[in-house]
C-alpha cells in the first residue's frame, strides 16, 4: 500500500487529474446503477440517463475542437445524426444475424463513428486550410445539408440486403424501394427512422464517456496534443518551427467527430422514433454551450455542465410558464461565476492550500 501511495505522489499533476477524472465517472455509474436496481430513480429520470451520456460524450469531442483546438464549430449535431441514422439501419439490418443486442449496439456504434469520421474527414480538409470563421460557417451549413439529406432518404432491408432511394423529388414512397415479403422499411424520408429496436442501455452510456474520456485526454497529453495547443495558441509559431497545421487540426476535427458519431448512435437507439429536427442548428449550440459554460479545455467542466443542463429543463417542466426564464438566469449566473475576476478571486481564498500548491509547482 504504501508503494502504491509513493507512486501516486510521483505522478504528474496532469496524470492524477485524468485519474481522478476517470474515478469520479466510475463512482457515479455505480451510485446510478444502485438507485436504479433500487427502483429509487422515477421513469423520467431514468429515461434522461442514456441522453446524458451521449451528451457528456458530444461535450467533450465538441471540447476537443472548440477548447483544445480552438476551432469553431457549429455542426457538431450534424455528425451525430449521421452516426444515428447509420447505426439505426445498422442495426436494423442486423436484427436476424446478430440476434445479441449488445454486440449489435456495439457494431452500430462503431459503425456510426466511422461514417462520421468519413465525413468529418470530407468537410475538414477544404475547410481548416483556410483562417477566420469559416470552419463555423461550413460546418452549420454542412449540418442543415444532412438534416435535407435524410428528409430525402428512403432505406428498407429484405433478405436480398438494402434497399436505398433519394426521394429528391418528393414522388417516391416506401413501394418504390421494391421490397419483397419479408422485407421493412427503415427509415421513411421526414418521417425518419420508426419502428427501430431499442437497445441503448445506461452500461453503454457509461462505457461511451470512458471511451471518449481515454481518447481525448490521452490524446490532448500525447505529443500530437501538445501539437495542437500549440496550434491554437499560436498557428504561426507552431508552423515555423515545422508543425503540419491541417494534419494535426483534422487529427483532433475527424477524432471529435468520430466521437459524435458513436454517441449519435447509441442515442438513436435509445428511441423507436427519430426524426432529423433532432439534430438542428438548436442542438449543436446546445453542446457548444455545454462546452462554454464547462470550460474550454476543461473535460471535468463539460461533463457536469452536460448532465446539469440536461437535467435542469426537465426538472423545471412543471413550472411550463417560467420554465425557459429560469434555465437562462442560472446560465447568466454561472457564466458570470466563472467568468468573474471577483468571484475567482473569491474562491481562491476559500482554497488557499491549493493556491499555494500550485504556486510551489511553478
Amino acid at each position: 500500500m504504501a508503494k502504491l501511495t509513493t507512486k501516486f505522489k510521483s505522478l504528474k499533476k496532469t496524470t492524477k487529474v485524468d485519474f481522478a477524472t476517470y474515478l469520479g465517472v466510475i463512482a457515479v455509474f455505480i451510485v446510478v446503477t444502485v438507485l436504479q436496481n433500487g427502483g429509487m430513480l422515477n421513469r423520467k429520470t431514468l429515461g434522461l440517463l442514456v441522453p446524458i451520456c451521449c451528451y457528456m460524450s458530444m461535450a467533450v469531442s465538441l471540447n476537443l475542437t472548440v477548447g483544445i483546438l480552438g476551432e469553431l464549430s457549429l455542426g457538431h449535431a450534424g455528425f451525430m445524426s449521421v452516426g444515428a441514422f447509420s447505426g439505426v439501419i445498422v442495426s436494423q439490418s442486423l436484427l436476424t444475424a446478430v440476434p445479441n443486442a449488445p454486440v449489435r449496439l456495439a457494431i452500430a456504434m462503431v459503425v456510426g463513428a466511422i461514417f462520421a469520421a468519413i465525413v468529418g474527414l470530407l468537410v475538414g480538409t477544404p475547410v481548416l486550410r483556410l483562417q477566420g470563421d469559416y470552419l463555423a460557417i461550413v460546418t452549420l451549413a454542412f449540418g442543415e445539408i444532412i438534416a435535407d439529406l435524410i428528409n430525402c432518404l428512403l432505406v428498407g432491408y429484405d433478405a436480398s440486403g438494402l434497399h436505398i432511394l433519394f426521394n429528391v423529388s418528393g414522388t417516391k414512397t416506401i413501394d418504390d424501394l421494391g421490397l419483397d415479403a419479408t422485407g421493412y422499411a427503415i427509415i421513411k424520408g421526414a418521417q425518419g427512422a420508426t419502428g427501430t429496436k431499442t437497445i441503448a442501455g445506461l452500461t453503454a452510456g457509461f462505457i461511451l464517456v470512458m471511451v471518449t474520456l481515454i481518447i481525448v485526454l490521452n490524446l490532448t497529453r500525447s505529443r500530437a496534443g501538445r501539437a495542437i495547443m500549440a496550434i491554437r495558441d499560436n498557428p504561426i509559431a507552431a508552423q515555423s518551427v515545422g508543425l503540419n497545421l491541417t494534419k494535426y487540426k483534422l487529427m483532433a476535427f475527424v477524432t471529435s467527430a468520430a466521437l459524435a458519431g458513436a454517441a449519435g448512435a447509441l442515442y438513436g437507439l435509445n428511441y423507436s422514433s427519430l426524426q432529423s429536427v433532432k439534430f438542428n442548428f438548436n442542438t449543436s449550440i446546445l453542446v457548444l454551450v455545454f462546452v462554454v459554460l464547462g470550460g474550454l479545455g476543461n473535460i471535468w467542466g463539460s461533463l457536469l455542465s452536460a448532465a446539469a443542463l440536461t437535467i435542469l429543463p426537465e426538472a423545471l417542466r412543471q413550472f411550463a410558464d417560467y420554465r425557459m426564464l429560469v434555465y437562462a438566469i442560472v446560465l447568466i449566473f454561472v457564466m458570470l461565476a466563472t467568468n468573474n475576476p471577483q468571484f475567482k478571486a473569491f474562491f481562491a481564498k476559500l482554497l488557499p492550500r491549493r493556491h499555494s500548491a500550485e504556486e510551489k509547482e511553478v
